[in-house]
């Protein structure tokens, strides 16, 4: 009171009182709780992109089986330009080749985390289907058959457009010599949120593609990441991706009941049990939503 009084005295104004918690404090402590992990951060409500969270948004990390949603928006792009039909049928094979040299590789069911597929090869399948099994069940057979359609350099240049720069799309999943090669697809928490965003607002395609593409992220059957810091029962449109012992994702739009949707992105890298990582994304989620939902 009295330091009020005499700054009153003296013409000038009162110190301001500490801000309050911020949300970026609040992330940025409970980061720091897992010094093994390397983690990066973006979120901003789709109503006022200003009121954003960016924290080391932009340090690269394997992208994992987050590419899987560039990889969909460029097929939904083909799909509005009359160049592909989600009826088209694909005869399964599960042989591919490298990019770094051509050898042939195929991919290991056990590897996978869906195995459906792997039951049908020389059958046919949609494109359609094969779009859902990618992205709900992050199905490795079906991605490597949809990246040859989409094409790596399209499906980078298409986010590119976006505004997402640092999305870098190479190839296929288990191309082992290009891994060697250091040859791997890489995002940022920043650029993967722009992708969501132009996804959430009818951006990234035609309204009616990003319609389908928005369903199809709502059936996201892996939920250990930012669905798990969330009330029960809200809508989340994501993406998870995962390479055991180093990086495990999750990418998201976000559907609060009452409140304005929001894009959040966690990202983390580094030698660490999957549940510590899980934990820290569920954690960032949880202090995210209180703020989205806060009273203004």
């Amino acid at each position: 009171m009295i330091t009020i009084l005499l700054a009153l005295l003296l013409g000038a104004p009162p110190a301001a009182r500490p801000a309050a918690d911020s949300l970026p404090a609040q992330v940025r402590r409970r980061i720091a709780v897992d010094s093994a992990v390397r983690t990066g951060v973006a979120s901003w409500r789709l109503d006022r992109g200003a009121d954003s969270l960016l924290i080391h948004d932009n340090w690269s990390f394997h992208a994992a089986s987050t590419m899987k949603v560039p990889v969909m928006v460029r097929l939904f792009q083909m799909v509005d330009a009359g160049q592909l039909s989600l009826d088209k049928k694909i005869t399964l094979e599960n042989k591919f080749s490298s990019i770094v040299d051509g050898s042939p590789y195929a991919l290991d069911m056990a590897d996978d985390s869906d195995s459906s597929l792997y039951a049908r090869i020389g059958q046919t399948v949609t494109v359609g289907e094969l779009l859902e099994l990618m992205i709900t069940r992050s199905s490795n057979f079906a991605t490597n058959i949809l990246i040859t359609i989409a094409g790596p350099g399209p499906t980078t240049a298409a986010m590119h457009a976006l505004g997402a720069v640092h999305v870098r799309v190479l190839r296929g999943v288990e191309d082992g010599p290009a891994y060697r090669a250091g040859l791997i697809n890489t995002v940022t928490a920043h650029d993967l949120a722009l992708v969501l965003a132009a996804i959430a607002q009818d951006r990234a395609a035609s309204p009616n593609s990003c319609t389908r593409m928005r369903r199809i992220l709502l059936g996201q059957e892996f939920n250990e990441g930012i669905p798990a810091g969330l009330p029960p029962n809200t809508p989340v449109a994501h993406k998870t991706g995962w390479v055991e012992g180093l990086v495990r994702h999750d990418a998201a739009i976000v559907y609060p009941p009452n409140g304005a949707p929001y894009v959040l992105v966690v990202l983390t890298g580094g030698d660490v049990p999957t549940e510590v990582a899980d934990r820290q994304i569920s954690d960032i989620s949880r202090l995210v939503w209180g703020n989205a939902t806060a009273p203004r």
